[in-house]
Protein backbone atom coordinates (compact mmCIF):
# COMPACT_ATOMS: atom_id res chain seq x y z
CA UNK A 1 0.00 0.00 0.00
CA UNK A 2 1.93 3.31 -0.98
CA UNK A 3 2.21 5.86 1.48
CA UNK A 4 0.00 9.10 0.93
CA UNK A 5 2.83 12.20 0.46
CA UNK A 6 2.10 15.71 1.31
CA UNK A 7 3.05 18.47 0.25
CA UNK A 8 6.84 17.67 -0.54
CA UNK A 9 6.55 14.44 -1.54
CA UNK A 10 8.80 14.57 -5.19
CA UNK A 11 11.43 17.08 -3.66
CA UNK A 12 15.06 16.05 -3.42
CA UNK A 13 17.96 17.52 -1.58
CA UNK A 14 18.53 21.05 -2.15
CA UNK A 15 21.75 22.84 -4.01
CA UNK A 16 23.01 23.58 -0.22
CA UNK A 17 22.93 20.05 0.77
CA UNK A 18 24.30 18.14 -2.02
CA UNK A 19 27.39 20.72 -1.80
CA UNK A 20 27.93 20.03 2.21
CA UNK A 21 27.54 16.65 0.99
CA UNK A 22 29.92 16.80 -2.00
CA UNK A 23 32.37 18.81 0.71
CA UNK A 24 31.91 15.86 3.30
CA UNK A 25 33.75 13.22 0.66
CA UNK A 26 36.21 15.52 -0.73
CA UNK A 27 37.04 15.91 3.06
CA UNK A 28 37.12 12.29 3.46
CA UNK A 29 39.11 11.63 0.52
CA UNK A 30 41.14 14.32 1.06
CA UNK A 31 41.85 13.14 4.25
CA UNK A 32 42.82 9.76 3.43
CA UNK A 33 45.39 10.64 0.52
CA UNK A 34 46.88 13.58 3.27
CA UNK A 35 47.69 10.65 5.73
CA UNK A 36 49.22 8.23 3.19
CA UNK A 37 51.39 10.65 1.10
CA UNK A 38 51.80 12.57 4.95
CA UNK A 39 52.70 9.99 6.26
CA UNK A 40 55.58 8.82 3.34
CA UNK A 41 57.04 11.57 3.70
CA UNK A 42 57.43 12.51 7.49
CA UNK A 43 58.59 8.64 7.41
CA UNK A 44 60.96 9.62 4.57
CA UNK A 45 62.77 12.73 6.30
CA UNK A 46 63.00 10.80 9.43
CA UNK A 47 59.91 11.82 11.68
CA UNK A 48 59.11 9.96 14.77
CA UNK A 49 56.68 10.18 17.74
CA UNK A 50 55.02 13.66 18.28
CA UNK A 51 56.88 14.97 15.17
CA UNK A 52 55.36 12.24 12.89
CA UNK A 53 51.13 12.64 14.44
CA UNK A 54 51.56 16.25 14.25
CA UNK A 55 53.17 16.77 10.89
CA UNK A 56 50.77 13.73 9.61
CA UNK A 57 47.79 15.34 11.14
CA UNK A 58 48.20 18.93 9.46
CA UNK A 59 49.08 16.87 5.79
CA UNK A 60 45.63 15.46 6.46
CA UNK A 61 43.52 18.55 7.38
CA UNK A 62 44.87 20.66 5.14
CA UNK A 63 44.13 18.00 2.03
CA UNK A 64 40.61 17.76 3.98
CA UNK A 65 40.06 20.87 3.90
CA UNK A 66 41.78 21.87 0.10
CA UNK A 67 39.76 18.79 -1.71
CA UNK A 68 36.26 19.27 0.39
CA UNK A 69 36.83 22.79 -0.58
CA UNK A 70 36.74 22.19 -4.34
CA UNK A 71 34.40 19.07 -4.03
CA UNK A 72 32.11 21.85 -3.27
CA UNK A 73 32.22 24.20 -5.59
CA UNK A 74 32.40 21.35 -8.35
CA UNK A 75 29.27 20.37 -7.00
CA UNK A 76 27.81 23.35 -6.64
CA UNK A 77 28.54 24.40 -10.22
CA UNK A 78 26.43 21.50 -10.94
CA UNK A 79 23.12 22.79 -9.32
Amino acid sequence: MPVPGGLYQNQGPTCFDKMKMGFMIGFCVGMASGGLFGGFTALRYGARGRELVHSVGKVMLQGGGTFGTFMAIGTGIRC
